[in-house]
C-alpha cells in the first residue's frame, strides 16, 4: 500500500457531506493511501486496524467459504466506509475485504476515527445513516444472490460498479464476475456473449465496457433500482448539510437527458412532499447547470 499525496479527502462522498469544523477534527489523522487492485485489506478473522474512506477504489466484502468458494456480501466505493461498521465489538474483519478497482482513499485509525465520533454529533449521525443503506443494500444483495437468474445479477453488479466508477471501461475479467456472484466462470462467459449480441456491453481485454447502460437497468433484476433508491436517500439527507461546499456526481436530468457532473456552488430547493429537489450548481467543465432530482 503506497501514500498518494495529491488526491482529496473529500472526493468521497461521506467526507465531503461533513460541515467544515467537523471535517477539521478529522483532516489531521487522514492520510491518503493507493489501492492495488486484487489487493487483500483484511482477511476474515484480521483485527481491523483502519477505516478506509475509498475515492476512486472500489472494494468488495466477500464470504469466503470452506471449499474455497466466495460471494460477494457488500461493496464499498466513493459513497462510503469500510471496516467500520462491522467491527464495532470484536474489531474483526467478517470476510475478505478485496480492491476491485484501483485507485485511492483516505484512510484512518479506527482508534482515532471512534474516538472523535464520539465527540462529533455530525460524524455519528452521518456514519449511522450510511450503517442503515449498507444494511439495507446487504439485505437486498443477500435476498437476489438467493433468487435471481445468474444474469440479471450480473448486469445489477455491472451497473453497480459502473455507478461508483463513473467511467464506461471497467477493469471485470470473468474470472473476477466469476467470484463476485459465486458462480463459475463459465455461466460468466456465456452471461457477457449474451449481452454483447444484445449490444449492451462490448468485452475489452481485461474489462468490460458499458455501451448500454438503459439496457442494462431493463435487463437487471429490482435489486439495483432498489439499492441505488437506498443510497440516493442517502445522498440528498447529506446535501442538506452541505451549504456550498463542493458536491461530487450530482446526478441530473433535463428533458430526456441523463448524466452526470462535477459541480460546485450546489443550491436545492426541496419541493412538495420532499419528493422533488430542484439543483443548480456550477460545472467546471459546462458552465451552469440546472436540472432536477426526483426520488
Amino acid at each position: 500500500m503506497t501514500h498518494a499525496p495529491k488526491a482529496d479527502h473529500r472526493t468521497n462522498r461521506l467526507l465531503a457531506a461533513l460541515e467544515p469544523v467537523d471535517f477539521a477534527l478529522l483532516e489531521p489523522h487522514l492520510e491518503i493511501v493507493e489501492l492495488k487492485r486484487g489487493q487483500v485489506l483484511y482477511e476474515a478473522g484480521d483485527v481491523i486496524g483502519y477505516a478506509f474512506f475509498p475515492h476512486d477504489a472500489m472494494v468488495s466484502l466477500v464470504n469466503v467459504m470452506e471449499d474455497g468458494g466466495t460471494v460477494e456480501v457488500g461493496l464499498f466505493g466513493c459513497e462510503g466506509v469500510l471496516g467500520l461498521l462491522g467491527a464495532l465489538v470484536t474489531r474483526e474483519a467478517f470476510g475478505r475485504y478485496i480492491v476491485q478497482m484501483s485507485g485511492t482513499a483516505s484512510r484512518i485509525s479506527f482508534d482515532r476515527l471512534n474516538e472523535i465520533r464520539s465527540a462529533c454529533p455530525n460524524l455519528r449521525d452521518l456514519i449511522m445513516r450510511y450503517g442503515e443503506a449498507l444494511l439495507g443494500q446487504t439485505f437486498q444483495t443477500v435476498s437476489c444472490n438467493a433468487v435471481h437468474v445468474v444474469e440479471a445479477r450480473c448486469c445489477r453488479w455491472i451497473l453497480s460498479m459502473h455507478d461508483r466508477a463513473d467511467q464506461d471501461n471497467l477493469p471485470l475479467t470473468h474470472e473476477f464476475l466469476g467470484e463476485m456472484l459465486g458462480v463459475q466462470r463459465s455461466s460468466v462467459s456465456v452471461v457477457t456473449r449474451t449481452l454483447q449480441t444484445a449490444g449492451l456491453v462490448q468485452q475489452i481485454r481485461g474489462g468490460i465496457t458499458v455501451i448500454d447502460q438503459a439496457g442494462l437497468e431493463e435487463t437487471a433484476c429490482e435489486c439495483y433500482a432498489k439499492i441505488r433508491r437506498i443510497y440516493q436517500r442517502l445522498r440528498w439527507s447529506s446535501l442538506r448539510h452541505l451549504g456550498r461546499n463542493v458536491v461530487r456526481n450530482i446526478r441530473w436530468r433535463r428533458g430526456q437527458h441523463v448524466g452526470r457532473s462535477y459541480g460546485r456552488n450546489v443550491q436545492w430547493n426541496v419541493g412538495r412532499g420532499g419528493e422533488r429537489h430542484n439543483i443548480r450548481w456550477d460545472c467546471p467543465r459546462h458552465g451552469r447547470r440546472r436540472g432536477w432530482y426526483k426520488r
